[in-house]
């Protein structure tokens, strides 16, 4: 399964948002919705290309709503999400998953699991990740992000 996470703004209920609007509570309606991450709401999807049309579904949401919308697909990482914009280079054949792990977006993630200040990352350290060290974090999740997206 493929899973979609949308990390909402810091001054927004992103859940409450979502399910509020009659459009994007349609989109949402056959799903299961969690909050994997505080303010995030996250959903399993059978496709990388099911991800992306849902992701596409709710644009108008996102633009306004969320800080972030993050594609997890086993096929190319079973624990680096991509970002939406390079979940869709790969659907589209762009990129080939096995060319995805270059550029990362890595947040620090807090004891009350909220997501924090993204670090970006160009080069893997002996194939592992340079340690976080924007502020002291229980744990990391790494986002592979599009070379057009690396650095903000």
């Amino acid at each position: 399964m493929t899973r979609v996470c949308l990390v909402g703004s810091e001054d927004v209920d992103l859940r409450a948002e979502l399910v509020s609007r009659e459009t994007a509570r349609e989109a949402l309606a056959t799903y299961d919705l969690r909050e994997r991450y505080e303010n995030s709401l996250t959903v399993e999807t059978i496709s990388l290309g099911s991800a992306v049309a849902l992701l596409n579904d709710l644009n108008w949401y996102l633009v306004r709503f969320a800080d972030d919308a993050l594609v997890l697909e086993p096929s190319v990482s079973e624990t680096e999400w991509l970002s939406r914009t390079l979940a869709e280079a790969v659907r589209d054949g762009e990129v080939p998953p096995e060319e995805t792990d270059r550029y990362l977006k890595v947040y620090g993630l807090t004891a009350e699991g909220e997501l924090v200040e993204p670090m970006f990352v160009a080069r893997r350290e002996d194939g592992g990740i340079p340690g976080y060290d924007i502020r002291d974090v229980e744990d990391t999740v790494v986002v592979r992000v599009a070379e057009s997206e690396f650095g903000g």
